[in-house]
Protein backbone atom coordinates (compact mmCIF):
# COMPACT_ATOMS: atom_id res chain seq x y z
CA UNK A 1 0.00 0.00 0.00
CA UNK A 2 3.03 2.17 0.74
CA UNK A 3 4.53 1.73 -2.04
CA UNK A 4 1.49 2.46 -4.61
CA UNK A 5 1.36 6.10 -3.79
CA UNK A 6 2.49 7.81 -6.71
CA UNK A 7 2.66 11.51 -5.70
CA UNK A 8 5.88 13.36 -6.17
CA UNK A 9 7.23 10.60 -8.23
CA UNK A 10 8.42 11.23 -11.56
CA UNK A 11 8.04 8.94 -14.48
CA UNK A 12 10.80 9.65 -17.12
CA UNK A 13 9.52 10.03 -20.53
CA UNK A 14 10.47 12.06 -23.41
CA UNK A 15 7.07 12.44 -24.44
CA UNK A 16 5.30 15.98 -25.86
CA UNK A 17 4.04 16.70 -22.65
CA UNK A 18 7.24 15.99 -20.69
CA UNK A 19 8.78 18.76 -23.14
CA UNK A 20 6.10 21.23 -21.86
CA UNK A 21 7.11 24.08 -19.71
CA UNK A 22 6.69 23.42 -16.38
CA UNK A 23 4.68 26.89 -15.76
CA UNK A 24 2.24 25.82 -18.73
CA UNK A 25 1.53 22.74 -16.84
CA UNK A 26 1.56 23.96 -13.20
CA UNK A 27 -1.21 26.79 -14.18
CA UNK A 28 -3.27 23.58 -16.54
CA UNK A 29 -3.26 21.83 -13.34
CA UNK A 30 -4.63 24.70 -11.15
CA UNK A 31 -7.24 25.69 -13.88
CA UNK A 32 -8.34 21.77 -14.37
CA UNK A 33 -8.99 21.49 -10.46
CA UNK A 34 -10.97 24.71 -10.39
CA UNK A 35 -12.91 23.24 -13.59
CA UNK A 36 -13.83 20.10 -12.13
CA UNK A 37 -15.39 22.26 -9.53
CA UNK A 38 -17.21 24.03 -11.65
CA UNK A 39 -18.75 21.11 -13.16
CA UNK A 40 -22.12 19.71 -11.90
CA UNK A 41 -23.34 17.13 -13.70
CA UNK A 42 -22.25 14.40 -15.61
CA UNK A 43 -21.70 15.89 -19.33
CA UNK A 44 -18.91 18.11 -17.91
CA UNK A 45 -17.10 15.31 -16.15
CA UNK A 46 -17.26 13.76 -19.49
CA UNK A 47 -15.57 16.29 -21.00
CA UNK A 48 -12.51 16.53 -18.03
CA UNK A 49 -12.36 12.84 -18.12
CA UNK A 50 -11.67 12.72 -22.07
CA UNK A 51 -9.18 16.09 -21.58
CA UNK A 52 -7.39 13.74 -18.76
CA UNK A 53 -7.02 10.19 -21.04
CA UNK A 54 -5.31 12.40 -23.83
CA UNK A 55 -3.06 13.81 -21.59
CA UNK A 56 -2.42 10.23 -20.10
CA UNK A 57 -1.95 9.30 -23.83
CA UNK A 58 0.57 11.77 -24.96
CA UNK A 59 2.29 11.31 -21.82
CA UNK A 60 2.46 7.75 -22.64
CA UNK A 61 3.04 7.18 -18.81
CA UNK A 62 1.47 3.58 -17.87
CA UNK A 63 -2.13 3.39 -16.76
CA UNK A 64 -1.64 0.58 -14.34
CA UNK A 65 1.24 2.98 -13.07
CA UNK A 66 -1.58 5.90 -12.41
CA UNK A 67 -4.12 3.64 -11.07
CA UNK A 68 -1.89 2.18 -8.80
CA UNK A 69 -1.86 5.61 -6.90
CA UNK A 70 -5.41 5.48 -6.50
CA UNK A 71 -5.05 2.30 -3.84
CA UNK A 72 -3.68 4.38 -1.06
CA UNK A 73 -6.47 7.03 -1.34
CA UNK A 74 -9.82 4.67 -2.09
CA UNK A 75 -10.60 4.68 1.86
CA UNK A 76 -10.85 8.36 1.54
CA UNK A 77 -12.63 8.42 -1.32
CA UNK A 78 -15.30 5.29 -0.15
CA UNK A 79 -15.57 7.56 2.89
CA UNK A 80 -16.40 10.50 1.22
CA UNK A 81 -19.17 8.46 -0.80
CA UNK A 82 -21.18 7.56 1.74
CA UNK A 83 -21.22 10.37 3.64
CA UNK A 84 -22.63 12.32 0.82
CA UNK A 85 -24.97 9.06 0.01
CA UNK A 86 -26.91 8.95 3.72
CA UNK A 87 -26.00 12.86 4.65
CA UNK A 88 -27.95 14.71 1.89
CA UNK A 89 -31.73 15.43 2.25
CA UNK A 90 -34.30 14.81 -0.78
CA UNK A 91 -36.47 12.03 -2.00
CA UNK A 92 -35.60 8.67 0.25
CA UNK A 93 -35.32 5.88 -2.62
CA UNK A 94 -34.10 3.40 0.49
CA UNK A 95 -34.68 3.86 4.39
CA UNK A 96 -33.05 1.14 7.50
CA UNK A 97 -33.83 2.67 11.04
CA UNK A 98 -32.29 5.85 10.83
CA UNK A 99 -29.99 5.77 7.83
CA UNK A 100 -31.71 6.85 4.18
CA UNK A 101 -30.75 7.00 0.69
CA UNK A 102 -32.08 9.64 -1.21
CA UNK A 103 -31.72 11.14 -4.78
CA UNK A 104 -29.96 13.80 -4.40
CA UNK A 105 -27.49 11.83 -2.20
CA UNK A 106 -26.84 9.24 -4.61
CA UNK A 107 -26.01 11.87 -7.14
CA UNK A 108 -24.01 14.31 -5.31
CA UNK A 109 -21.98 11.11 -3.97
CA UNK A 110 -21.12 9.95 -7.41
CA UNK A 111 -20.56 13.59 -8.41
CA UNK A 112 -17.87 13.71 -5.69
CA UNK A 113 -16.28 9.93 -6.21
CA UNK A 114 -15.94 11.70 -9.82
CA UNK A 115 -14.48 14.51 -8.94
CA UNK A 116 -11.68 13.25 -6.13
CA UNK A 117 -10.59 10.64 -8.85
CA UNK A 118 -10.44 13.10 -11.43
CA UNK A 119 -8.45 15.59 -8.83
CA UNK A 120 -5.95 12.81 -7.95
CA UNK A 121 -4.96 11.26 -11.22
CA UNK A 122 -5.16 15.59 -12.45
CA UNK A 123 -2.94 16.34 -10.09
CA UNK A 124 -0.81 13.06 -10.18
CA UNK A 125 -0.02 13.56 -14.10
CA UNK A 126 1.76 17.15 -13.25
CA UNK A 127 4.24 15.11 -11.17
CA UNK A 128 4.77 12.52 -13.00
CA UNK A 129 5.80 14.43 -16.30
CA UNK A 130 7.91 17.00 -14.67
CA UNK A 131 11.23 17.24 -13.26
CA UNK A 132 11.45 18.03 -9.53
CA UNK A 133 14.15 21.06 -10.89
CA UNK A 134 11.30 21.82 -13.59
CA UNK A 135 8.74 22.53 -10.76
CA UNK A 136 11.27 24.22 -8.39
CA UNK A 137 12.22 26.89 -11.99
CA UNK A 138 8.12 26.86 -12.44
CA UNK A 139 6.94 27.86 -9.17
CA UNK A 140 9.78 30.32 -9.07
CA UNK A 141 8.73 32.18 -12.23
CA UNK A 142 4.80 31.79 -11.41
CA UNK A 143 5.57 33.38 -7.95
CA UNK A 144 7.93 35.82 -8.97
CA UNK A 145 6.23 38.75 -9.84
CA UNK A 146 4.94 38.92 -5.73
CA UNK A 147 8.56 39.64 -5.27
CA UNK A 148 7.90 43.13 -5.10
CA UNK A 149 5.56 43.08 -2.20
CA UNK A 150 8.47 40.61 -0.38
CA UNK A 151 7.77 37.65 -1.26
CA UNK A 152 10.61 35.02 -1.31
CA UNK A 153 9.38 33.52 -4.63
CA UNK A 154 12.42 31.22 -4.44
CA UNK A 155 12.54 29.86 -0.87
CA UNK A 156 9.22 29.20 -1.35
CA UNK A 157 9.39 27.37 -4.69
CA UNK A 158 12.60 25.24 -3.23
CA UNK A 159 10.38 24.62 -0.15
CA UNK A 160 7.32 23.23 -2.15
CA UNK A 161 9.30 21.32 -4.63
CA UNK A 162 11.51 19.66 -1.63
CA UNK A 163 8.08 18.71 0.08
CA UNK A 164 6.68 17.01 -2.83
CA UNK A 165 10.69 15.39 -3.79
CA UNK A 166 10.98 13.68 -0.40
CA UNK A 167 7.25 12.15 -0.49
CA UNK A 168 8.60 9.02 -2.35
CA UNK A 169 11.75 8.99 0.37
CA UNK A 170 9.61 8.83 3.66
CA UNK A 171 7.48 6.62 2.02
CA UNK A 172 10.14 4.18 1.40
CA UNK A 173 11.43 4.77 4.79
CA UNK A 174 7.92 4.25 6.54
CA UNK A 175 7.86 0.30 4.28
CA UNK A 176 11.32 0.04 6.13
CA UNK A 177 10.28 0.41 9.29
CA UNK A 178 7.15 -1.77 8.74
CA UNK A 179 9.27 -4.43 7.37
CA UNK A 180 11.71 -4.49 10.36
CA UNK A 181 9.13 -4.55 13.31
CA UNK A 182 6.95 -6.99 11.39
CA UNK A 183 10.25 -9.06 11.08
CA UNK A 184 10.22 -8.86 15.03
CA UNK A 185 6.91 -9.82 15.24
CA UNK A 186 4.69 -6.24 14.94
CA UNK A 187 1.15 -7.13 13.32
CA UNK A 188 -0.56 -4.35 11.31
CA UNK A 189 -2.83 -6.10 9.44
CA UNK A 190 -5.04 -7.96 11.79
CA UNK A 191 -7.69 -6.33 14.22
CA UNK A 192 -10.20 -3.95 13.44
CA UNK A 193 -9.61 -0.62 12.05
CA UNK A 194 -8.71 1.13 15.39
CA UNK A 195 -6.45 -1.61 16.69
CA UNK A 196 -4.71 -1.20 13.41
CA UNK A 197 -4.17 2.21 13.55
CA UNK A 198 -3.39 1.68 17.04
CA UNK A 199 -0.52 -0.65 15.64
CA UNK A 200 0.83 2.18 13.38
CA UNK A 201 1.95 4.66 16.47
CA UNK A 202 5.14 2.54 16.75
CA UNK A 203 6.44 3.59 13.80
CA UNK A 204 5.53 7.58 13.92
CA UNK A 205 8.88 7.88 16.16
CA UNK A 206 11.61 6.27 14.28
CA UNK A 207 9.76 7.53 11.20
CA UNK A 208 10.44 11.23 12.80
CA UNK A 209 13.76 10.70 13.68
CA UNK A 210 14.38 9.33 9.99
CA UNK A 211 12.97 12.46 8.63
CA UNK A 212 14.88 14.82 10.85
CA UNK A 213 18.16 12.75 9.56
CA UNK A 214 16.86 13.14 6.25
CA UNK A 215 16.40 17.04 6.37
CA UNK A 216 19.98 17.64 8.49
CA UNK A 217 21.99 15.93 5.54
CA UNK A 218 20.10 17.47 3.09
CA UNK A 219 20.53 20.89 5.10
CA UNK A 220 24.27 19.89 5.20
CA UNK A 221 24.68 19.51 1.88
CA UNK A 222 23.32 22.61 0.65
CA UNK A 223 25.19 24.58 2.87
CA UNK A 224 28.79 22.46 1.80
CA UNK A 225 27.63 23.68 -1.83
CA UNK A 226 27.49 27.27 -0.60
CA UNK A 227 23.82 27.39 -1.55
CA UNK A 228 21.93 30.83 -0.94
CA UNK A 229 18.29 30.89 -1.81
CA UNK A 230 18.27 35.30 -1.42
CA UNK A 231 20.84 35.61 -4.15
CA UNK A 232 20.12 36.02 -7.71
CA UNK A 233 20.89 32.76 -8.96
CA UNK A 234 21.43 31.33 -13.07
CA UNK A 235 20.35 28.80 -14.27
CA UNK A 236 21.88 26.01 -16.69
CA UNK A 237 18.85 25.28 -19.08
CA UNK A 238 16.36 28.65 -19.03
CA UNK A 239 12.58 28.35 -19.22
CA UNK A 240 11.39 29.62 -22.29
CA UNK A 241 8.35 28.97 -23.74
CA UNK A 242 7.87 27.45 -27.32
CA UNK A 243 5.34 26.82 -29.96
CA UNK A 244 4.65 23.83 -28.27
CA UNK A 245 3.50 25.48 -25.35
CA UNK A 246 1.40 28.03 -27.11
CA UNK A 247 -0.25 25.15 -28.89
CA UNK A 248 -0.70 23.01 -25.26
CA UNK A 249 -2.36 26.75 -23.98
CA UNK A 250 -4.52 27.16 -26.75
CA UNK A 251 -5.90 23.76 -26.43
CA UNK A 252 -6.44 24.32 -22.53
CA UNK A 253 -8.35 27.28 -23.34
CA UNK A 254 -10.58 25.40 -25.97
CA UNK A 255 -11.52 22.94 -23.17
CA UNK A 256 -12.00 25.89 -19.98
CA UNK A 257 -14.34 27.13 -23.02
CA UNK A 258 -16.10 23.70 -23.21
CA UNK A 259 -16.63 23.14 -19.63
CA UNK A 260 -17.99 26.95 -19.13
CA UNK A 261 -20.37 26.57 -22.31
CA UNK A 262 -21.81 23.58 -20.90
CA UNK A 263 -22.11 24.74 -17.81
CA UNK A 264 -23.97 27.61 -19.02
CA UNK A 265 -26.31 25.19 -21.62
CA UNK A 266 -27.19 23.20 -19.23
Amino acid sequence: MIRDITLGQYYPGNSWIHKLDPRVKILATLLYIVALFVVQDFYGFIIAFAALEAVIVISKVPRRYIWRGLKPVLLIIGFTIIINMFMIKGHVLVQVGIFHITVEGLRTAAFMGIRLVLLIIGSSMLTLTTRPIGLTDGIEALLSPFKKIGLPAHELAMMMTIALRFIPTLLEETDKIMKAQQARGADFESGNLFKRAKALVPILVPLFISAFRIAQDLAMAMEARCYGGSIKRTRMNEIKLGKRDLAAGIIFVVFLAMIVLQRILM
